[in-house]
């Protein structure tokens, strides 16, 4: 499937077989396709867990308001997001750079980023956005459906998967094979309402 149909095709999926089983070939390639999804200054702050064993999938869906996703999809996925990856050995994110680019860039890392929590944390919420579509769509292309989530408790999840303090959680998202298909697209907002050529016109309204 290309690039187009899949984005056509990606719906918000609620109903998984679950005794079907992903390859593992299929799981690690997934992550890795999400692992080539951009970040500013190349921080690679997203963390992907991969939530495996049955027993704490059950519990993090009683936290999830008992949405069966959670346990009937072939993979589960919190995504997560290391707000001080920025400052963790940053020199590793362009070692493969020319010298002088990686000196420039390693400093400007530090100066965007130092002392600015909201910074991190917004950026922690793009990197993981961007990840999550990432995911999404390759699932699309490679024959799966997906479905990303924020109705749950996060600070229990947090709790559940022994969350870092210095990470934050940003979504689940759960990947598997649908048993049901999604409804129909519920209600598109035309292009002229979302699209702005140049500038809000003065006084516009939401």
């Amino acid at each position: 499937m290309n690039t187009i149909a899949a984005i056509e095709a990606r719906r918000a999926v609620k109903h998984y077989d679950a005794d079907f089983e992903m390859p593992e070939q299929d799981a690690q390639e997934l992550l890795r396709l999400a692992m080539l999804s951009p970040t500013a200054f190349n921080i690679q702050n997203w963390r992907f867990v991969r939530v495996r064993n049955p027993e704490l999938r059950q519990e993090i869906r009683a936290v999830a308001w008992d949405q069966a996703q959670v346990t009937d999809a072939s993979m589960l996925l919190v995504m997560c997001a290391d707000l001080k990856s920025w400052a963790k050995e940053p020199q590793r994110y362009w070692r493969d750079a020319p010298a002088d680019v990686a000196e420039v860039m390693v400093g400007a890392t530090g100066g965007y980023y130092q002392d600015k929590d909201q910074v991190q944390r917004d950026e922690a919420m793009r990197s993981c956005g961007i990840a999550a579509q990432t995911l999404m769509l390759a699932a699309k292309a490679m024959g799966y459906d997906s479905c990303p989530m924020d109705g749950f408790d996060f600070e229990a999840v947090g709790k559940l998967i022994a969350l870092p303090d210095d990470h934050v959680i940003t979504m689940l998202v759960v990947i598997g094979k649908a048993t049901k298909e999604a409804w129909a697209r519920p209600g598109q907002l035309a292009a002229a309402e979302v699209v702005i050529d140049d500038k809000f016109a003065p006084g516009a309204k939401s």
